[in-house]
């Protein structure tokens, strides 16, 4: 058992070649930090150390993951909010001259290719089974098949057509996770062939799950996603981008998707639902009128 060094909702444990993260359990933890319960991060899989100032009063240890070593990491996006962010220790301000050591003991384990894109993940993946409720169906994952059993009231009539779906992970080559905090949240199946191109629109693709408030929360979805990406990648070799990279997230969508043109049923549905949004403070007056026009113009 290594040096441990606790701070805000997390402990860090130090060993030989790894740090073990545990998180706290209690109603000011993040909901994700609850989820993961503790993850094991190889010296290997951390690009680089900082400590900063953090907010009233705290300072913040941060190891900055190395890209392409945490699945996790990987299906975020860059979207996680500074909060729920695992790599970050939140400590009090007094406590920073023994954070300094322990952020100099571990970039001394560090080496110069600690810094360049892995090739394989490093740090786990959630384990499946895994499950969540989204706005149009319940999405489950038993670690070799993703299905989506779509809801009467929220599926468009476009995945009722489809009916409920299975995708053998065999038959995926990424995935696409847009916060559901974010406008139009969803989390999208990359497949290595298709017959016809995927719908632009989440709502319309069969191989999409769409959020909503209060579905998908980001402690459920995400660790989701992070558990299909690496089942996907076990699998065989990813979808890469133009530039060479992964597809994974938000920002990586493939360019065969294509818009298609939406029933007015569906875009109804659609603006009832930012209505919610609107009315729960999730969107700006500006906001909702700006989308409310966008899905009236696919009419």
């Amino acid at each position: 058992m290594g040096d441990v060094l606790a701070g805000f909702h997390a402990a860090w444990e130090f060993e030989s070649d790894s740090v073990l993260i545990r998180f706290e359990r209690g109603i000011r933890t993040p909901k994700l930090f609850q989820a993961l319960g503790e993850r094991r991060i190889p010296h290997e899989a951390i690009a680089a150390v900082t400590l900063a100032p953090g907010k009233r009063g705290t300072v913040v240890l941060h190891a900055v993951p190395r890209p392409g070593a945490d699945p996790l990491m990987e299906a975020a996006a860059g979207q996680l909010k500074e909060g729920c962010d695992p790599y970050r220790l939140v400590l009090p301000a007094e406590r920073e001259t023994l954070a300094e050591y322990y952020a100099d003991e571990l970039r001394a384990q560090l080496t110069p290719a600690d810094d360049e894109p892995t090739d394989r993940y490093l740090v786990a993946a959630p384990e499946a089974p895994l499950q969540f409720k989204a706005y149009d169906g319940k999405a489950s994952f038993d670690g070799k098949l993703v299905s989506f059993r779509w809801f009467w009231t929220g599926a468009s009539s476009a995945k009722w057509k489809a009916g409920d779906q299975s995708f053998p992970i065999t038959d995926l080559c990424g995935i696409e996770w847009r916060s559901p905090e974010l406008f139009e949240g969803h989390l999208r199946l990359l497949r290595r062939a298709s017959p016809v191109a995927q719908p632009g629109q989440a709502d319309q693709d069969p191989a999409a799950v769409v959020f909503g408030l209060g579905y998908g929360p980001v402690h459920e979805s995400l660790p989701f996603a992070a558990s299909v990406l690496a089942a996907v990648r076990a699998s065989g070799p990813a979808l890469l981008t133009p530039e060479g990279g992964v597809a994974t997230g938000a920002a990586s969508a493939p360019a065969v998707l294509s818009a298609v043109r939406r029933d007015p049923a569906d875009i109804a549905d659609r603006i009832r639902h930012l209505g919610e949004l609107h009315q729960a403070g999730l969107l700006t007056d500006e906001e909702f009128t700006a989308k409310k026009a966008e899905l009236l113009a696919e009419l």
